[in-house]
């Protein structure tokens, strides 16, 4: 049994993965994992992760959860080139300090706005509270400020100037906010874009995308691209009400 690499592509830390994986050539099979439709909640997948979440890996009879775990298991098994994990000890320790950083910074502040912007009102079928709207979104603007004082600074990337899995994981974690505006008074992501008046933040995500290959992060980014046409029949019934209640609690 090869490498087993189990995904849902409308998850940040899925699409650095896969981007990860594809982008260093890693021979792996695609095991898609819809969490919208409760497949994360079978006995099938509990084998795989008793956790339940997205992604996992599966290499023989090994298995590994959190993505950042995987993505460090790839770059030892795998033997990728260095400046994605480098071995310069000082280089190394500032993608170690973004990849500790980022949980409750940006993973967290970016995935509050796109819950709050687009699935909350989905799932409820209520407008949202401008001023709910305003104060997510400054949450996320204080620890951009952040990103770009003390991580990116002068530098073409966080490490230096190399692409490092630190970079891949903020940029896919930027981009689950700012993909397109909404439209027709449809929410399409988060309709967030916060590289509009952020000129190095937006040199800094071309040369990410650049790095790993345009097309292969367009590839990754189709399905949260197309999220406008996400209604709520596509979650199952019995994730709904509980998805209702943790996303009112949250906010």
């Amino acid at each position: 049994m090869g490498l087993e690499l189990y995904l849902d592509l409308l998850s940040q830390p899925c699409r650095a993965l896969y981007i990860f994986a594809r982008s260093n050539n890693i021979p792996f099979e695609f095991k898609r994992v819809q969490l919208a439709k409760g497949q994360h909640k079978t006995e099938e997948f509990r084998k795989v992760n008793v956790l339940m979440k997205v992604p996992a890996l599966r290499d023989g009879s090994f298995t590994l959860a959190e993505s950042i775990a995987i993505l460090l298991y790839l770059v030892q098994k795998f033997k990728t080139p260095d400046h994605w994990y480098p071995s310069d000890l000082q280089k190394r320790a500032r993608v170690d300090e973004y990849l500790s950083w980022q949980h409750v910074n940006i993973r967290a502040k970016g995935s509050k706005l796109f819950l709050t912007k687009v699935l909350l009102p989905l799932i409820t079928g209520q407008p949202l509270p401008p001023e709910k709207l305003e104060f997510v979104t400054e949450e996320l603007n204080v620890v951009l400020k952040q990103f770009e004082e003390k991580f990116l600074q002068d530098k073409p990337f966080i490490a230096g100037s190399e692409v490092s899995l630190a970079d891949l994981v903020a940029l896919v974690e930027l981009m689950q906010v700012s993909i397109n505006p909404s439209t027709a008074g449809h929410p399409v992501c988060a309709g967030y874009n916060l590289f509009e008046e952020r000129p190095k933040l937006t040199e800094w995500r071309r040369r990410v995308e650049e790095a790993v290959g345009k097309q292969l992060f367009q590839e990754a980014h189709k399905e949260i691209m197309n999220v406008k046409n996400l209604t709520a029949d596509h979650f199952a019934p019995e994730l709904m009400e509980n998805f209702k209640q943790q996303l009112l609690k949250q906010n």
